[in-house]
């Protein structure tokens, strides 16, 4: 089958190489009792872990050649006996790894029944974003119809799903984003408000007299003025480091103003069937109600798996970038 492989840590340009490797087997380190699945893929996601793992950076780094990729929409291949799934059922699911190729593996557990609203290249956009999203603002965040948030990071994969998830739940937001280009995004994807990240995004949400809650998927200098932001008693919501720099906090703020600092990390949910199956039921719920469509930026052939990591590497997506792969399928 045809794959991308990363064979180098010199970024992606030099360390994402097309290549035929062999059919992975109906396994997965995450399904211990054989419950795992085989999909024909058709799309598969690009997140800035891949970006990362071509400079040999990412906290999940195996070893070379690897083929990379966490996210991938498709048909299933083959199911074990007594799966809730069967063969040409359409299917988004989460991979950990292995989803630029024509074939992958994931665990029924991460697998879900992708919605006729939605074509493959935008279920290859979902499970990634939306789910963190939601895990991020309703689990962990607490958030409510009539509160308020602030996200950083607005345009970006997380940052749509988040504006999507908040308007579908009568969140209001402000989005801040580093380009008019991608303020643009931000309205569509249904902002309250939008500032750039160089203008007064702090004053906006003091104006308001502070906002309920920061999602923060951009980390760095940014920290100190998204907890200046927040009304007393809110939470600043972890969810990445795009910046490349973790922010450190001198817990003097959190105490004098009663805020939640609350991490973020969704793979904790895939090991938690009960908490895996709330994310999926209201980010479907969602779905079905027209809430959530992903913004797909850029659609770019398996070929051209490197020139779709620069694009999120050079900060130039404006919604998600996802690699076609149409791999033959024959229920």
């Amino acid at each position: 089958m045809r794959a991308v492989q990363v064979v180098g840590h010199a970024g992606p340009a030099a360390s994402l190489v097309l290549a035929e490797t062999p059919i992975p087997a109906r396994a997965h380190p995450r399904a211990p009792d054989g419950d795992a699945i085989l999909i024909d893929v058709q799309a598969a996601g690009v997140s800035f872990p891949e970006v990362l793992q071509t400079y040999g950076r990412y906290q999940f780094q195996p070893d070379l050649p690897f083929v990379p990729g966490s996210e991938v929409a498709g048909y299933v291949r083959s199911a074990p006996h007594g799966s809730p799934f069967k063969v040409g059922d359409r299917v988004a699911a989460c991979t950990d790894i292995g989803a630029w190729a024509e074939v992958a593996s994931a665990p029924a557990s991460s697998t879900v029944r992708l919605s006729d609203r939605l074509n493959f290249t935008e279920g290859a956009s979902l499970l990634l974003n939306y789910h963190t999203a939601y895990f991020a603002m309703v689990l962990r965040g607490r958030l409510r119809r009539g509160e308020s948030m602030l996200v950083h990071g607005a345009a970006g994969g997380v940052g749509t799903a988040a504006l999507q998830i908040a308007a579908g739940l009568g969140i209001e937001t402000i989005a801040v984003v580093s380009t008019p280009e991608k303020a643009g995004v931000a309205r569509q994807a249904g902002a309250s408000q939008v500032v750039l990240a160089d203008d007064d995004w702090k004053g906006a949400a003091q104006g308001r007299g502070g906002v309920h809650a920061v999602l923060d998927t951009v980390g760095g200098d940014r920290v100190l003025d998204s907890m200046r932001s927040l009304r007393e008693g809110g939470r600043l919501i972890v969810v990445g480091f795009a910046s490349g720099e973790i922010p450190e906090v001198r817990l003097n703020r959190v105490l004098l103003r009663n805020l939640d600092v609350i991490g973020v990390e969704w793979t904790y949910a895939l090991t938690r069937p009960a908490v895996n199956q709330r994310i999926t039921e209201g980010v479907d719920l969602l779905v079905e109600k027209g809430v959530i469509k992903p913004l797909v930026h850029r659609a770019l052939p398996l070929k051209k798996a490197a020139e779709a990591a620069t694009l999120l590497e050079e900060r130039r997506a404006l919604g998600k970038v996802v690699l076609e792969i149409n791999a033959p399928h024959r229920p």
